[in-house]
């Protein structure tokens, strides 16, 4: 026999219901409130894709949205210093070849020479921050760190070593990282030279200190620039060789980059009127 007191009992109509409802969100609500307050992981997530990274989610509350940001990193690639790095581990003319050896090498403005040479670089201006961070301890900014930076004049040419400039020492230059992990050099847009795409090199150090010569290196790697802007700086006086010489290759077939310019590809803005400025981001595993 089907017990109508049983189901009477249970039913106590839509308003006992939504009561009972709002109770239960209510105790939720102040569940996830005492989580978020206490900091505890369900309302955290971290995040990979190849590097370090510290990411949290967003979390609606009561109304009330709050949003972190993410923070991403990865290791830049370790490249070839080239055969012009200056930094003491070749020879240029018969002699050893060390630009960070030479008086007033540490500095930001690197388009003249230094060291009794007088010779500037001539080009349009672009201004280089990097960032150095150290991708195993979530991306935070490495001070007191050196980079040691150079590349080729409008000419495609390398101080120190190219035919016509063995004598002088300008574009490159070494610097101490700030509080947030930064330098910023004053130099020129790098020609593109013959069977390479335009760059720069870079060399890291654990100090100011220990930037005296290539055995004390951490890492050397290398700037690509986006092609637009190239070709931009190219159709202005002085880089006329640079216009054939990107003509004929690309970062495909590159020797450098043709692995992928995703960590190594400067963020760059400006115009030949007013300069260019370039930024990176650089990873390293300290």
């Amino acid at each position: 026999m089907h017990n109508d007191n049983h189901d009477h009992a249970h039913d106590l109509g839509l308003a006992h219901d939504l009561e009972q409802l709002g109770k239960s969100l209510l105790q939720r609500r102040r569940a996830l409130l005492w989580l978020a307050g206490a900091g505890v992981a369900p309302l955290l997530a971290c995040g990979g894709g190849g590097g370090d990274s510290d990411s949290v989610t967003t979390a609606t509350i009561g109304g009330t949205t709050t949003t972190t940001g993410t923070t991403t990193c990865s290791v830049i690639p370790e490249e070839t210093a080239g055969p012009y790095p200056g930094d003491g581990s070749n020879t240029a003319n018969g002699s050893i070849a060390n630009a960070l050896a030479l008086s007033g090498i540490v500095r930001s403005d690197i388009r003249s020479s230094v060291a009794g040479a007088s010779g500037t670089a001539a080009g349009v201006l672009m201004t280089v921050t990097l960032t150095l961070v150290n991708t195993n301890a979530s991306c935070a900014s490495l001070a007191g760190y050196a980079i040691y930076l150079w590349h080729c004049d409008r000419e495609g040419k390398y101080s120190m070593y190219s035919s016509g400039v063995t004598d002088q020492n300008y574009l490159r230059g070494v610097q101490a990282t700030d509080a947030n992990g930064q330098v910023t050099f004053t130099t020129i847009f790098p020609a593109c030279y013959a069977g390479r795409m335009p760059h720069m090199h870079l060399e890291v150090y654990r100090s100011l200190a220990t930037a005296t010569a290539s055995t004390s290196k951490i890492k050397t790697s290398q700037i690509a620039f986006p092609i637009a802007d190239c070709q931009t700086v190219y159709a202005t006086s002085g880089y006329s060789a640079s216009v054939s010489n990107l003509a004929q290759i690309s970062f495909a077939t590159d020797n450098v980059f043709s692995d992928g310019t995703t960590l190594e590809m400067a963020t760059v803005s400006g115009s030949v009127a007013a300069g260019y400025t370039a930024s990176l981001t650089v990873g390293i595993s300290a």
